[in-house]
C-alpha cells in the first residue's frame, strides 16, 4: 500500500471529505440557502421565506421546468433507442470500422455544445429538414449530446455479456429477434437504466446547446435560470436551480428503482 501508518491514511480521508465539502457540497448548499433569502448582505442570509419558491412553482418558471423534464425525457428515450441500436449493430463488425463509429458517437461530447447548437441550427433551418424554432431541435440538440453516454454503455455491457447465452437460445431455435427480445436486451436492462439516468440528469443541465437553438415556446429551465442570474435576480436563479436540482434527483431515483427492478427479473 502507498499509504503504511494510520495517521497517514487518516490524513487523506480528512483531506479528501474537505474537498469535497469545499467542491461540492458547499456551493449546492449555498444556492439552496440563497434561494430562501430576501437579501443576503453578511455572513448569512437575512429575511428567509418561501416568496422565491411559490414565484419558481408558478408561471414562466413552472413551465420551463416541465419543458426540461419533457425534454430530458424525449432526448433520453431517443438516444436510448439509437445508442442500443447503434451498438447491437456493429457488434459483428470489423475492428477498424468499430472504432469509427465510436468516434462518430462520441463526437457531440468531445466539442463544445455551443458548437453542436449552431450546427443543428444552421442545418436544420431549411425544407425539407426545418425543424428550426421548433421544440424538435431542443430534443435534437439533447438527444446528440447524451447519445453517446448511452452507446457507450450498451456497448460495454455488450462485452461482458457472456455469447453461451444466445447460442443456447439459438440452439434451440430461437430466431435473431427473439433472441434479442427475450434474451439480449433483458441483460442489457440495468446498463440500459444506467445510461438512461445518465442522460437525463445531463439533459436536465444542458445550456450551450439549448441557448443557441430553443424557441421562446420551449424554453428549458436552465436557460430560465440564465435569464435570471443575468437580470441580477440571482436568488430567484437559486431557487429555480434548487427545484431543478429536486426534480433531475427525483427522476434518477425512480429510473434507479426502475432498473432495480429490472435487474432482479
Amino acid at each position: 500500500m502507498l499509504l503504511w501508518s494510520r495517521q497517514s491514511r487518516i490524513f487523506v480521508w480528512v483531506v479528501f471529505a474537505v474537498a469535497v465539502v469545499v467542491i461540492f457540497l458547499a456551493p449546492i448548499a449555498t444556492v439552496a440557502l440563497a434561494g430562501f433569502a430576501g437579501q443576503w448582505t453578511g455572513p448569512l442570509p437575512s429575511q428567509l421565506g418561501f416568496e422565491r419558491f411559490e414565484k419558481a412553482l408558478g408561471g414562466d418558471d413552472l413551465a420551463s421546468l416541465a419543458v426540461s423534464l419533457q425534454t430530458a425525457l424525449v432526448a433520453s428515450a431517443f438516444a436510448l433507442v439509437l445508442g442500443a441500436w447503434a451498438a447491437l449493430s456493429v457488434r459483428e463488425v470489423p475492428p477498424w470500422f468499430r472504432r469509427v463509429i465510436d468516434a462518430v458517437f462520441h463526437l457531440p461530447i468531445a466539442i463544445p455544445s455551443v458548437a453542436i447548437g449552431l450546427g443543428l441550427l444552421m442545418a436544420f433551418n431549411e425544407r425539407p429538414f426545418l425543424v428550426g424554432g421548433t421544440k424538435w431541435i431542443v430534443i435534437l440538440a439533447h438527444t446528440a449530446l447524451v447519445l453517446a453516454f448511452a452507446f457507450s454503455s450498451v456497448t460495454a455491457a455488450l462485452e461482458r455479456l457472456d455469447p453461451a447465452y444466445r447460442q443456447v437460445a439459438e440452439s434451440l431455435g430461437a430466431g435473431p429477434g427473439r433472441v434479442l427480445l427475450k434474451v439480449t436486451l433483458p441483460l442489457l436492462m440495468p446498463s440500459l437504466g444506467a445510461a438512461a439516468g445518465l442522460a437525463i440528469a445531463l439533459s436536465m443541465g444542458e445550456l450551450g446547446a439549448t441557448v443557441m437553438v430553443y424557441p421562446a415556446t420551449w424554453r428549458t429551465l436552465p436557460v430560465t435560470i440564465f435569464g435570471l442570474s443575468d437580470r441580477g435576480q440571482v436568488f430567484s436563479a437559486a431557487a429555480s436551480t434548487t427545484l431543478l436540482l429536486l426534480l433531475t434527483l427525483l427522476a434518477l431515483l425512480v429510473v434507479g428503482r426502475i432498473r432495480g427492478k429490472a435487474a432482479v427479473r
